[in-house]
């Protein structure tokens, strides 16, 4: 099959328009990461001199500590990537204080290179039994350092976004879309509609990121919501009304302990405010609204109107971008973003929809934690 007609078949298989062409997904999933911290344990002034020095080519920050009770004090308020210790401390060993690391909770994943002058395999083997993750005998060869650094980095920010992202809150968000058999794949839609209006208004790589994470997490709110009220046919009570428009709120406490979600808690707290100030939950009015709340709430709109729900039947995409520019008239909607997603959705862009890499290994991922918890 060629990648045209696979790329069409994608389209198809999540319910979008064939004639849409939209951002390649392997370009916006990768996520924009500040430069990783690096923490220097070692008392001799000189070895972290060398050790920067062989460094500076790479856009790390760096973080130096004489002492181990130093090097715990840091790590109690920064947020560590790497640490790279010496065989012999001062207070304590090395072998101890990676020990130490790797029964903590909250640095047990940070991965640990150690370094020593004194020769012996001995050492080597009493440094990787005590949980570091790499050893290096001195004089370092810069080379040889800074690939070691860089894998041993690479593989921490695997762990990061899988830890986080993957395994935790997309399986979270994808048993809340199960929930209803109408809106099958909604979330990946949201992601692809918001990540192409997103790009038309040349947003960085992050943000597009954070529209990607809040298409699948924006409802996550929801799975707080009991389903007499979130199936219910009829028109809601005031009260199961009160208790519908909670799940933005119930969904930002979900996402807000996890750091690297930062950016997609006004996504999912904000993206039923309306631009009169008449929505929900803090009644925000107009630019107050922040901007990537109000691109996806104009992607879930188009796909809410292009797919048949309960209550409606599927519109077409013409008779979909008619109402939402009649919305934009009543001062509902962002009245310059929903004419920029007509005409955006109507052109394509230059670039197309490649199958997703990611999605297969993320159905796999939630598959298998199904059959995990089915025993």
């Amino acid at each position: 099959m060629s990648t045209l007609a696979t790329n069409e078949a994608a389209k198809e298989s999540i319910g979008l328009r064939p004639e849409m062409h939209l951002p390649p997904w392997e370009s916006v999933v990768e996520d924009a990461l500040p430069a990783p911290t690096i923490l220097i344990v070692d008392n001799i002034d000189l070895n972290r001199r060398l050790l920067r020095a062989m460094l500076k080519t790479a856009p790390y920050r760096i973080l130096e500590a004489k002492r181990p009770s130093t090097a715990l004090a840091t790590l109690e308020r920064e947020k560590v990537d790497l640490v790279v210790l010496d065989l012999v401390m001062p207070e304590m060993s090395g072998p101890d204080f990676c020990r130490l690391l790797k029964t903590d909770r909250k640095t047990r994943l940070i991965p640990i290179l150690m370094t020593t002058s004194v020769q012996g395999a001995e050492n080597e083997v009493t440094g990787i039994e005590s949980g570091a993750d790499e050893f290096l005998i001195k004089p370092l060869q810069p080379t040889v350092a800074r690939t070691r650094i860089r894998a041993m980095l690479r593989n921490k920010a695997l762990v990061d976004s899988l830890e986080e992202a993957e395994t935790i809150l997309f399986a979270l968000a994808q048993s809340v879309e199960h929930r209803d058999k109408y809106t099958g794949l909604h979330c990946e839609r949201l992601a692809t509609y918001s990540i192409a209006l997103g790009q038309a208004l040349g947003l960085a790589r992050h943000d597009q990121l954070a529209l990607y994470r809040g298409g699948y997490l924006h409802d996550i709110g929801k799975i707080g919501i009991p389903d007499a009220i979130l199936f219910k046919r009829g028109l809601l009570t005031d009260e199961e009304w009160q208790t519908m428009r909670q799940h933005t709120i119930r969904g930002e406490q979900i996402c807000r302990p996890m750091k690297t979600l930062a950016p997609v808690l006004p996504i999912i707290r904000s993206h039923h405010e309306r631009w009169d100030g008449t929505g929900y939950p803090d009644g925000l009015h107009g630019e107050e609204i922040p901007l990537l709340a109000r691109i996806l709430q104009i992607a879930d709109i188009y796909d809410a109107l292009t797919t048949a729900r309960p209550y409606k039947p599927a519109f077409s995409h013409q008779h979909s971008i008619e109402i939402m520019l009649e919305e934009a008239r009543r001062a509902w909607r962002d009245p310059e973003l929903v004419p920029l997603f007509a005409e955006v959705t109507q052109r394509g862009t230059e670039t197309d929809l490649s199958p997703w890499p990611g999605n297969m290994s993320m159905y796999q991922s939630l598959e298998n934690m199904r059959r995990e918890l089915a025993k």
